[in-house]
């Protein structure tokens, strides 16, 4: 047997960063892309977010990768929300994500960042958030 720990920071956005993502609308979307991840093996380990992006932290398994895992929470979770009429507008998640791999040494400090999503964006834009990021890990800027 095979034992593997990859963990892996994800960070995506709504279509245009459009802000459709209040506190009851995102709470709904946390639970259901976690129900639904655990259906399908995908072991999300912390997710939040602010009203218009996510961040979750994921653990992926030996036969998993990244891009059929944001595949599957992107496309299933924007199907739902339509379906479930949560948003006035037709809801779509940007196509691009960020996605860095992490050392168990960051977890406790990453997780505590997820879960206070909200607490953070009240003193940082999601501007500043993504700068940031693209600055720490070299990363290109989101398509528009």
């Amino acid at each position: 047997m095979s034992y593997i720990r990859i963990w892996v920071h994800c960070v995506w956005t709504t279509k245009r960063r459009i802000p459709y993502m209040g506190n009851q609308i995102r709470d709904a979307i946390i639970e259901h892309i976690c129900e639904n991840a655990k259906q399908k093996g995908i072991h999300i380990d912390h997710i939040n977010g602010y009203q218009e992006h996510f961040h979750s932290l994921i653990s992926l398994g030996g036969k998993q990768n990244i891009s059929e895992i944001m595949k599957t929470i992107k496309g299933e979770s924007s199907y739902w929300i339509n379906k479930n009429r949560l948003t006035k507008l037709k809801f779509e998640w940007q196509d691009d994500y960020y996605a860095v791999s992490i050392g168990m040494n960051q977890v406790d400090s990453l997780r505590e960042y997820i879960r206070n999503q909200v607490q953070h964006h009240e003193k940082v834009s999601f501007k500043d958030e993504i700068d940031r990021l693209i600055e720490e890990y070299k990363f290109e800027r989101f398509r528009d």
